[in-house]
């Protein structure tokens, strides 16, 4: 099998969220592509095969576990389409485990559109400030949790305890903040210890919860954002009624082969 590695959301190697991206002619066993994940040791392996109308199926694996939606790995295959493999229409078509996800290239960015996930608000849970060790101004839930924190510093020099995220019922924890720099609307981190992953450096998918939550408490549609990790990334996000578009550059680090 061909391999590359991808790094989403940036313009720089070493950079950006770090994708593995796996084209397939026929599918291997799962326990097979769980392994094959678990090898590479990165947040997110994408494996993704053509359908006979031209669209893609496409699934993301972690180190531990299959997700439902995974955006980083998402930019990183269309990246590989676009730029490695010929694929010369104007829009991809990915059916996942989330429903149908495109993807275009527009004003230099790869563009995707994700369902927004608004969060719910909830009750502060009563290990979070101890794992975090912030009282936050606002916890809301969808598949993971959202953390507002009052300022940027908040967000920067949080060192939270894995051991009691990893106990919170939630896929991943979202740390976020208003942005210091005036060119960005808002920061964040994010935390995801039960699937294999304590701090991601660029999350895609958890921007389809902050884009709904930021737009609504700031009256915009479209938002810059920044995320916090020692890698750092710059994601393009547009809130739109039920959907999320989510921007952002991608380059290629590697290319290999998988003997098995």
């Amino acid at each position: 099998m061909r391999i590359f590695q991808v790094d989403a959301f940036s313009k720089d190697v070493f950079k950006g969220n770090p994708a593995a991206v796996i084209p397939l002619e026929q599918w291997p066993e799962d326990s097979v592509l769980q392994q094959v994940a678990a090898e590479n040791n990165l947040s997110e392996t994408a494996f993704f095969s053509e359908n006979s109308d031209g669209s893609y199926k496409l699934r993301w694996f972690t180190p531990e576990t299959e997700v439902d939606l995974c955006g980083h790995a998402t930019l990183a295959s269309a990246h590989i389409l676009f730029e490695r493999l010929g694929y010369d229409k104007p829009e991809i078509s990915f059916h996942s485990k989330s429903g149908v996800l495109t993807v275009i290239k527009r004003d230099g960015l790869y563009v995707m559109d994700f369902p927004s996930n608004p969060p719910k608000p909830i009750p502060v849970p009563k290990l979070l400030p101890e794992a975090i060790g912030i009282i936050p101004i606002y916890t809301g839930v969808n598949t993971d949790m959202l953390v507002f924190v009052q300022k940027e510093a908040d967000v920067r020099e949080i060192k939270p305890d894995m051991i009691l995220l990893k106990r919170m019922e939630v896929r991943g924890i979202i740390v976020t903040a208003p942005a210091d720099n005036p060119d960005v609307d808002f920061v964040s981190r994010f935390f995801a210890p039960a699937v294999g992953v304590p701090e991601d450096p660029v999350t895609g998918s958890a921007h389809t919860v902050l884009t709904p939550f930021w737009a609504k408490r700031l009256g915009k549609s479209r938002l810059k954002a920044r995320q916090l990790s020692e890698r750092g990334g710059e994601l393009f996000c547009f809130q739109k009624e039920d959907r999320v578009e989510i921007g952002g550059n991608a380059v290629t680090y590697m290319e290999g082969e998988i003997t098995i």
